[in-house]
């Protein structure tokens, strides 16, 4: 998961409008702009986003005040750590659109559930990332995908948006995939497979 974190109302607010986020674990005494204004707006503006809201208030009334202001999940504090992780997997698999188990493009198959990757039946070690990005662009189904886009999906907001990462990510997978190449660079707009 690439986490981003915004102290107060008002910057988680920014954040989800810049950011597509496929869940929005949300406290609801944020500061400033209070938690159940946040849930309103982003309800209202990204819908397919799944928002979890995390609360130290927790009777049946708040649960079902939370989940009518838009919440597709709501958890009292204090909770288990695994409960929160299992809770944002099962809201984030109902924000991405069905996709085969197994992205094919070419020879190379992409396993995302065992993080696997294979180029004419051979595996392919790859590291965290550029998995990622591979994911990415095959997810992307021959659409560019700009070095934004990237930036945003698989590293989180600490990364300088002025980072050659994405490029020496592509460079570094476009050697272990081998040849004959099959990430393109569209000039001034991003990345595709071919």
């Amino acid at each position: 998961m690439a986490v981003d974190l915004a102290p107060d109302g008002a910057d988680a607010l920014v954040k989800a409008r810049i950011v597509r986020y496929d869940v929005l674990v949300l406290d609801r005494d944020l500061p400033g702009v209070h938690g159940d204004e946040v849930c309103r707006a982003i309800r209202d503006e990204r819908p397919d986003t799944g928002i979890l809201m995390l609360t130290a208030a927790g009777t049946l009334d708040d649960l079902v005040q939370g989940l009518s202001l838009g919440a597709d999940d709501y958890l009292p504090k204090p909770f288990r750590f695994a409960e929160l992780v299992a809770r944002i997997r099962a809201l984030g698999r109902r924000s991405i659109p069905s996709r085969p188990p197994i992205l094919r493009h070419s020879d190379i198959e992409l396993d995302p559930a065992r993080r696997s990757v294979a180029r004419a039946g051979s595996e392919v070690q790859l590291a965290r990332k550029e998995l990622a990005v591979l994911e990415a662009l095959m997810d992307s189904d021959g659409a560019t995908v700009s070095a934004e886009e990237l930036l945003e999906r698989v590293w989180d907001d600490q990364i300088d948006p002025f980072t050659n990462v994405v490029r020496m990510t592509i460079m570094t997978l476009r050697r272990k995939l081998g040849d004959p190449p099959v990430i393109e660079t569209v000039i001034g707009v991003g990345y595709r497979m071919v």
